[in-house]
């Protein structure tokens, strides 16, 4: 295979591999100066929404730990918008052609998480999903170009994640330099076609009270953003909260519950401080996720809580939404089966895919909107 048909990006459509166009993007001219007058005179359309109040045009920084439920988010995410139905199962969002780049899973596992996602719905034929493309330096950004040229509707681009595509430092610059330098061509791209691009992206180790200072690399990342969105959940809970600042959105903090059997994050009502779990319904979490359909007593003797504070504490959850109650007093967490078990939040896989992508497409797929496993042709 040629370099330059390595350097385009590659979407699969059905079992078939399609090679990408050879014109380059060429995007409508705008205006970039006016007067005063002119200016004001002007009647823009309004702020484009993917995701109402959370996730507008522009580049979107999405960040959060490790295995913390980041992919999980961006692809249920997308799946709403391509289909046109609810963002955190709570916002009701306009459908429109979704490009997911997903370049730390395999098609298998990304079939499986869709499938978890979707459940008994039918896969959105809006949504397109690829597990490569070139960095952005390398034409990346034109190959990603090329598709919004093609979805000229098109809602969102998310790249999960975005250290994959970011290329290498040019020599000479700082830190923060390079690291704004990189955001520039991914924010060019949603100025240019008026889209939400999410950059998927880590947390540092070290925690901050600010949630902007806890984005891995320097300031130049945030500040290169139009909105930074941080999630954070503590660990052996399904409770978290997703940090939202920007240029175009409020700064606000959500209260999210993650359901596993679904796989999808669920918005909640009222502030965070409302859903943050004590120590004694940590502990009780933590218990019932290991040991479905329990009983008070026996949470209370497998925890070392007092039975009494056990006793009173399950029912009071059970009207939170953290748990669920069966007829006989028995506890298990919600979005599982009476006799299953929680899993566990899939890791993040460490390793890039070698195989490439299909290529770029042109309108949306006849088949379903999953990859197959492209064969020995497609591959690099």
């Amino acid at each position: 295979m040629t370099n330059q048909r390595r350097s385009h990006l590659r979407v699969v459509e059905g079992d078939a591999v399609h090679a990408p166009r050879h014109q380059e993007a060429s995007p409508t001219p705008f205006r970039t100066s006016w007067t005063a007058d002119e200016l004001m005179s002007v009647t823009f359309p309004p702020t484009k929404w993917a995701v109402p109040g959370v996730i507008a045009e522009g580049l979107n920084l999405l960040a959060g730990p490790p295995k913390v439920g980041k992919s999980w988010l961006s692809l249920a995410t997308a799946v709403a918008v391509a289909g046109g139905g609810k963002a955190l199962e709570a916002i009701e969002v306009e459908p429109g052609p979704v490009l997911y780049l997903a370049l730390e899973d395999t098609p298998r596992r990304l079939q499986s998480r869709m499938g978890k996602i979707l459940g008994d719905n039918p896969a959105p034929r809006g949504l397109t999903l690829a597990t490569a493309c070139e960095t952005l330096p390398r034409g990346g950004d034109q190959a990603i170009a090329r598709w919004l040229e093609r979805n000229p509707g098109a809602r969102m681009v998310v790249i999960d994640v975005f250290a994959k595509i970011r290329g290498t430092t040019p020599p000479g610059l700082s830190a923060y330099d390079a690291d704004y330098t990189a955001m520039s061509r991914a924010k060019n791209l949603a100025d240019t076609y008026g889209v939400a691009v999410v950059l998927v992206h880590h947390v540092r180790k070290m925690g901050s009270d600010d949630f902007l200072e806890q984005v891995s690399g320097t300031n130049g990342l945030a500040g290169a953003a139009d909105a930074t969105l941080v999630l954070k959940r503590q660990r052996g809970t399904a409770d978290g909260v997703l940090h939202v600042t920007g240029r175009d959105v409020e700064e606000a903090e959500y209260a999210m519950a993650f359901q596993p059997a679904a796989g999808v994050w669920h918005l909640l009502d009222g502030p965070p401080e409302d859903h943050t779990l004590s120590e004694t319904r940590a502990a009780i979490v933590r218990y019932v996720r290991a040991n479905p359909n329990s009983t008070p007593k026996a949470i209370a003797d497998g925890t070392g809580l007092s039975y009494e504070n056990v006793r009173k504490t399950c029912p009071r959850m059970a009207t939170d939404g953290q748990l669920c109650v069966d007829a006989a007093g028995r506890y298990r967490l919600p979005g599982t089966e009476s006799h299953g078990r929680v899993p566990a939040v899939p890791a993040v896989p460490e390793s890039l895919l070698n195989s490439a992508n299909a290529a770029d497409q042109e309108g949306h797929p006849t088949a379903p909107s999953v990859p197959a496993v492209p064969g020995e042709e497609s591959r690099l």
